[in-house]
């Protein structure tokens, strides 16, 4: 019942790209793009039950939340027995069904090695796959600073967005060092900034809150778009703040499975749609 409710207050939400924003009832209204992080490299249905790992779940759970209002989709694949994969061909059968059953709905690859993968693995499936937009941790691209070069040059060659994934201010002086010297190529400016990290049974050190955009703002150069993730309780709260410093949102059982109080979200569409009848509500 919360979840069609939620769904109602977003229905009419035309969906546009970069600073166009969206329009209801021919008002022009100012939202920041909402990606859904479904499910991540390490959670599982044990964490919660409507967390989806195979390719028929993460497709339905994508279809649901476009229709609450996301624009695009932070995709991770699993293999066989349900662990973080970097396979090219699952990617495949993943985006194939995606462009079939979530038309219009962008969808983002990531990267992640998630303790698993070394980073010429990671530049082959960024050969091999060629994405339209993928995830980039700088602080992994490290590992081999001898690649990073490749790893940033296939995605210019092959027309795959980045968007740069940053734990705390070290990394981002990292990428502004790489941004100077051409290892990152113009036009690969933009950023996620990670609030918070992910722990079983994080504790409130680990755990995001409001205001912690700070420390990653302070040394963001202008017009550099960049979005926000919050791990922990007040995934929420920091995102709504993000917002309203112009920062678009990453939202999602990655990062948070529960509201404040813990309650545990009925399905990653439930978290958009509660979130986006925040950011409303914030405008009214």
């Amino acid at each position: 019942m919360f979840l069609n409710k939620q769904i109602e207050n977003v229905r009419g939400l035309r969906h546009l790209s970069g600073d166009e924003g969206r329009q209801r009832k021919g008002r022009a209204m100012p939202q920041p793009y909402i990606l859904v992080a479904a499910n991540g490299a390490r959670r599982g249905p044990g964490d919660h039950p409507a967390l989806p790992v195979d390719t028929g779940t993460i497709t339905e759970t994508a279809r649901a939340c476009f229709a609450a209002g996301a624009n695009g989709l932070h995709l991770h694949v699993r293999d066989v027995d349900g662990r973080h994969t970097l396979d090219a061909g699952r990617y495949r059968e993943a985006l194939q069904e995606l462009a079939r059953t979530a038309p219009g709905m962008e969808i983002q690859i990531t990267t992640e090695a998630a303790g698993i993968y070394d980073v010429p693995a990671q530049l082959d499936c960024l050969r091999q796959l060629r994405p339209g937009w993928a995830s980039i941790s700088v602080r992994e691209i490290a590992r081999a600073p001898e690649l990073a070069d490749r790893v940033y040059g296939t995605c210019a060659d092959h027309g795959t967005r980045v968007q740069h994934i940053l734990y705390d201010p070290t990394d981002a002086e990292l990428l502004s060092r790489w941004q100077v010297d051409g290892t990152v190529r113009s036009g690969q400016i933009d950023r996620l900034f990670v609030l918070g990290r992910y722990a079983t049974g994080q504790g409130e050190g680990h755990a995001a809150r409001p205001g912690d955009v700070d420390a990653f703002l302070n040394d963001t150069p202008p017009r550099t778009p960049w979005m926000v993730c919050a791990f922990g309780a007040q995934e929420h709260a920091c995102l709504l703040d993000a917002a309203a410093r112009g920062g678009d949102l990453r939202v999602g059982f990655e990062n948070g499975l529960t509201d404040a109080d813990g309650i545990p979200w009925a399905d990653n569409a439930a978290s958009v749609a509660a979130l986006i009848h925040a950011l409303e509500r914030s405008r009214t």
